[in-house]
């Protein structure tokens, strides 16, 4: 049994990590803010820790005794640009520094994102000897963030994970995928091509950090060299890209539809809704999903990313096909009325 602190466990996949960690007999502190809705966290036997990765002291005071470290925690979308670098920036800064305080330093599991070294280019799924290249400011502060605890590989056995688009059940975000297909048989598709994507049901990731922190590679110290730099660099993705259209009609099948509609509404459509829910979340002071940062990311082209090298260091392979993960959210969905 190992002891374990997870960041950002009241999340969607922070949840489901805390309750595989658990299910494996560790013993598990969340770190929560006073303001974190603990709801899928209630009914787990966890041990937790009032802090935030902003603040260095909370953090240093969670961390003792603790064998691994999972940080999830981080920020999506914000009103102002600073406060995404506050949190995937330096907080990720402060739970490096955290770890390596002790004289024997936890494993550090660092979950950043494929938007941290941008959409595809020329057809190829990206690797990670690829250069990073964000095309928003959310992936900018995410890659950022993996700088950031570069600075204290030389002490703290570090692996980072760059998860794609992440589905399953219980996502508030994927319903919003699923909805419009599951009651008017429709997708929209905001752009006239079909660029192709990466996905990975929530369990599969989970299973992916848990081969991280046991027997990843390790990141080194800032490098020049591209092939030291991918070194403790894990993709996560399913066992195939789809496009978007794709996707759609996959998930028109999981949820038993004759045909799902394809409704291209070309980039102009996009850009003018990011726009309007921009201004109206400046207003009203509170952001929302798709803002003008998210545009430029869902607009950029393909996000596929290849998954050799966590398959070739870690054994990792997804427990279940895409088609079959879609019918088991798609079964969630709809016995808890989220449909």
């Amino acid at each position: 049994m190992s002891k374990i602190l997870v960041t950002g466990s009241s999340g969607f996949i922070g949840s489901r990590l805390t309750e595989a960690l658990l299910a494996q007999g560790h013993e598990v502190t969340c770190l929560l803010r006073k303001s974190s809705r603990t709801e899928r966290l209630d009914r787990l036997a966890i041990r937790r820790a009032l802090g935030d990765v902003t603040d260095r002291e909370s953090l240093a005071t969670a961390l003792v005794g603790q064998d691994v470290v999972y940080h999830l925690a981080g920020c999506l979308r914000a009103l102002r640009v600073r406060q995404l670098y506050r949190v995937n920036e330096e907080g990720t800064r402060n739970v490096a520094w955290a770890c390596a305080r002790p004289t024997s330093p936890p494993v550090l599991v660092v979950v950043s994102s494929l938007a941290a070294v941008g959409p595809a280019r020329g057809g190829r799924p990206r690797v990670e000897t690829d250069p990073p290249r964000p095309v928003s400011n959310y992936g900018r502060s995410k890659l950022a963030g993996e700088q950031a605890v570069r600075e204290f590989a030389d002490r703290v056995p570090t692996t980072v994970v760059r998860p794609p688009i992440v589905f399953g059940e219980a996502d508030p975000a994927t319903r919003e995928i699923f909805s419009p297909i599951a009651h008017l048989g429709l997708h929209l598709v905001p752009t006239w091509h079909d660029p192709r994507m990466s996905v990975i049901h929530a369990d599969d990731l989970v299973n992916l950090f848990l081969l991280a922190a046991e027997r990843g590679r390790r990141l080194v110290p800032e490098t020049c060299d591209p092939e030291a730099a991918a070194q403790g660099c894990y993709f996560a993705a399913a066992e195939r890209d789809v496009t978007f259209g794709e996707l759609g009609r996959l998930i028109g099948h999981a949820l038993g539809r004759r045909r799902t509609r394809i409704l291209r509404t070309g980039l102009a459509v996009p850009w003018l809704v990011a726009t309007l829910v921009t201004l109206v979340s400046q207003v009203r002071r509170r952001p929302w999903f798709f803002d003008l940062d998210k545009a430029r990311e869902a607009l950029a082209g393909s996000w596929c990313c290849s998954a050799e090298a966590a398959a070739r260091d870690l054994g990792f392979k997804v427990a279940a096909p895409l088609t079959e993960r879609l019918q088991q959210t798609a079964r969630w969905y709809r016995e808890h009325g989220w449909l």
